[in-house]
């Protein structure tokens, strides 16, 4: 595993992480970080603005390594980029997220057309490629830093991840899995993680991975 969270509470013999209280949290810092000027893999900006039609979502699936390089490859995404979000300390560093004292998520920052793609599609490759039922982990990935969660701009965002939620939870039930533990929550600030971390699949092809999803379809097209 690529990072354990240091806050933890005990719950049914186990010891599970927990987010930080904003008090205890680490206090971060002012300068931001500084991004590349241009995605690794497709020479597109990561940062806004883009042109017209290009809409914007943040999502949470475990390591960001993995799940960036789903979301570049799939057809009709303008750009991607990893980072954080979610927790309390402005401008953490990897190594202050993996120690569980900021609170925040490993994330995607996903960009697409939205004349090639919808919405629903971009959440279906969401949920599809990951177990969204296992709460502060990816499987052996534990840390409050490997939840699952979208993070939406506005309310239309807000209905498309709850429908497209409800409709998964009962394909994942049928299936034997539990309940979805995804947080969906207004978007909260999103940092931008090191230029290391950017496309690092493909920077790295043989570097590790650990996302995967639970083989269950999320049968999105009775929300289309």
């Amino acid at each position: 595993m690529r990072g354990l969270a240091l806050e933890w509470t005990l719950m049914f013999g186990h010891r599970l992480p927990t987010i930080p209280a904003p008090a205890d949290a680490l206090p971060g810092r002012a300068e931001v970080m500084e991004v590349p000027d241009a995605h690794y893999v497709n020479e597109r900006s990561m940062v806004p603005p883009f042109r017209a039609g290009i809409e914007t979502i943040i999502l949470g699936m475990g390591c960001f390594w993995g799940a960036e390089r789903v979301f570049w490859e799939h057809p009709g995404v303008w750009t991607t980029a990893v980072g954080y979000t979610g927790g309390h300390t402005p401008n953490a560093t990897y190594e202050e997220v993996c120690s569980g004292r900021t609170g925040h998520n490993e994330v995607v920052f996903v960009a697409w057309d939205a004349a090639a793609i919808g919405l629903i599609e971009v959440l279906q490759v969401f949920w599809e490629n990951h177990d969204p039922t296992q709460g502060m982990r990816q499987g052996n990935d534990v840390g409050t830093q490997y939840r699952s969660g979208i993070y939406v701009a506005d309310d239309a965002q807000l209905a498309s991840a709850e429908s497209t939620r409800d409709t998964f939870a009962t394909a994942l039930a049928d299936a034997g899995y539990g309940e979805i533990t995804t947080e969906i929550v207004e978007r909260p600030t999103f940092f931008y993680a090191e230029d290391y971390h950017q496309q690092y699949l493909a920077k790295n092809p043989m570097g590790y991975c650990g996302l995967g999803g639970t083989g269950v379809s999320c049968p999105v097209g009775i929300l289309d």
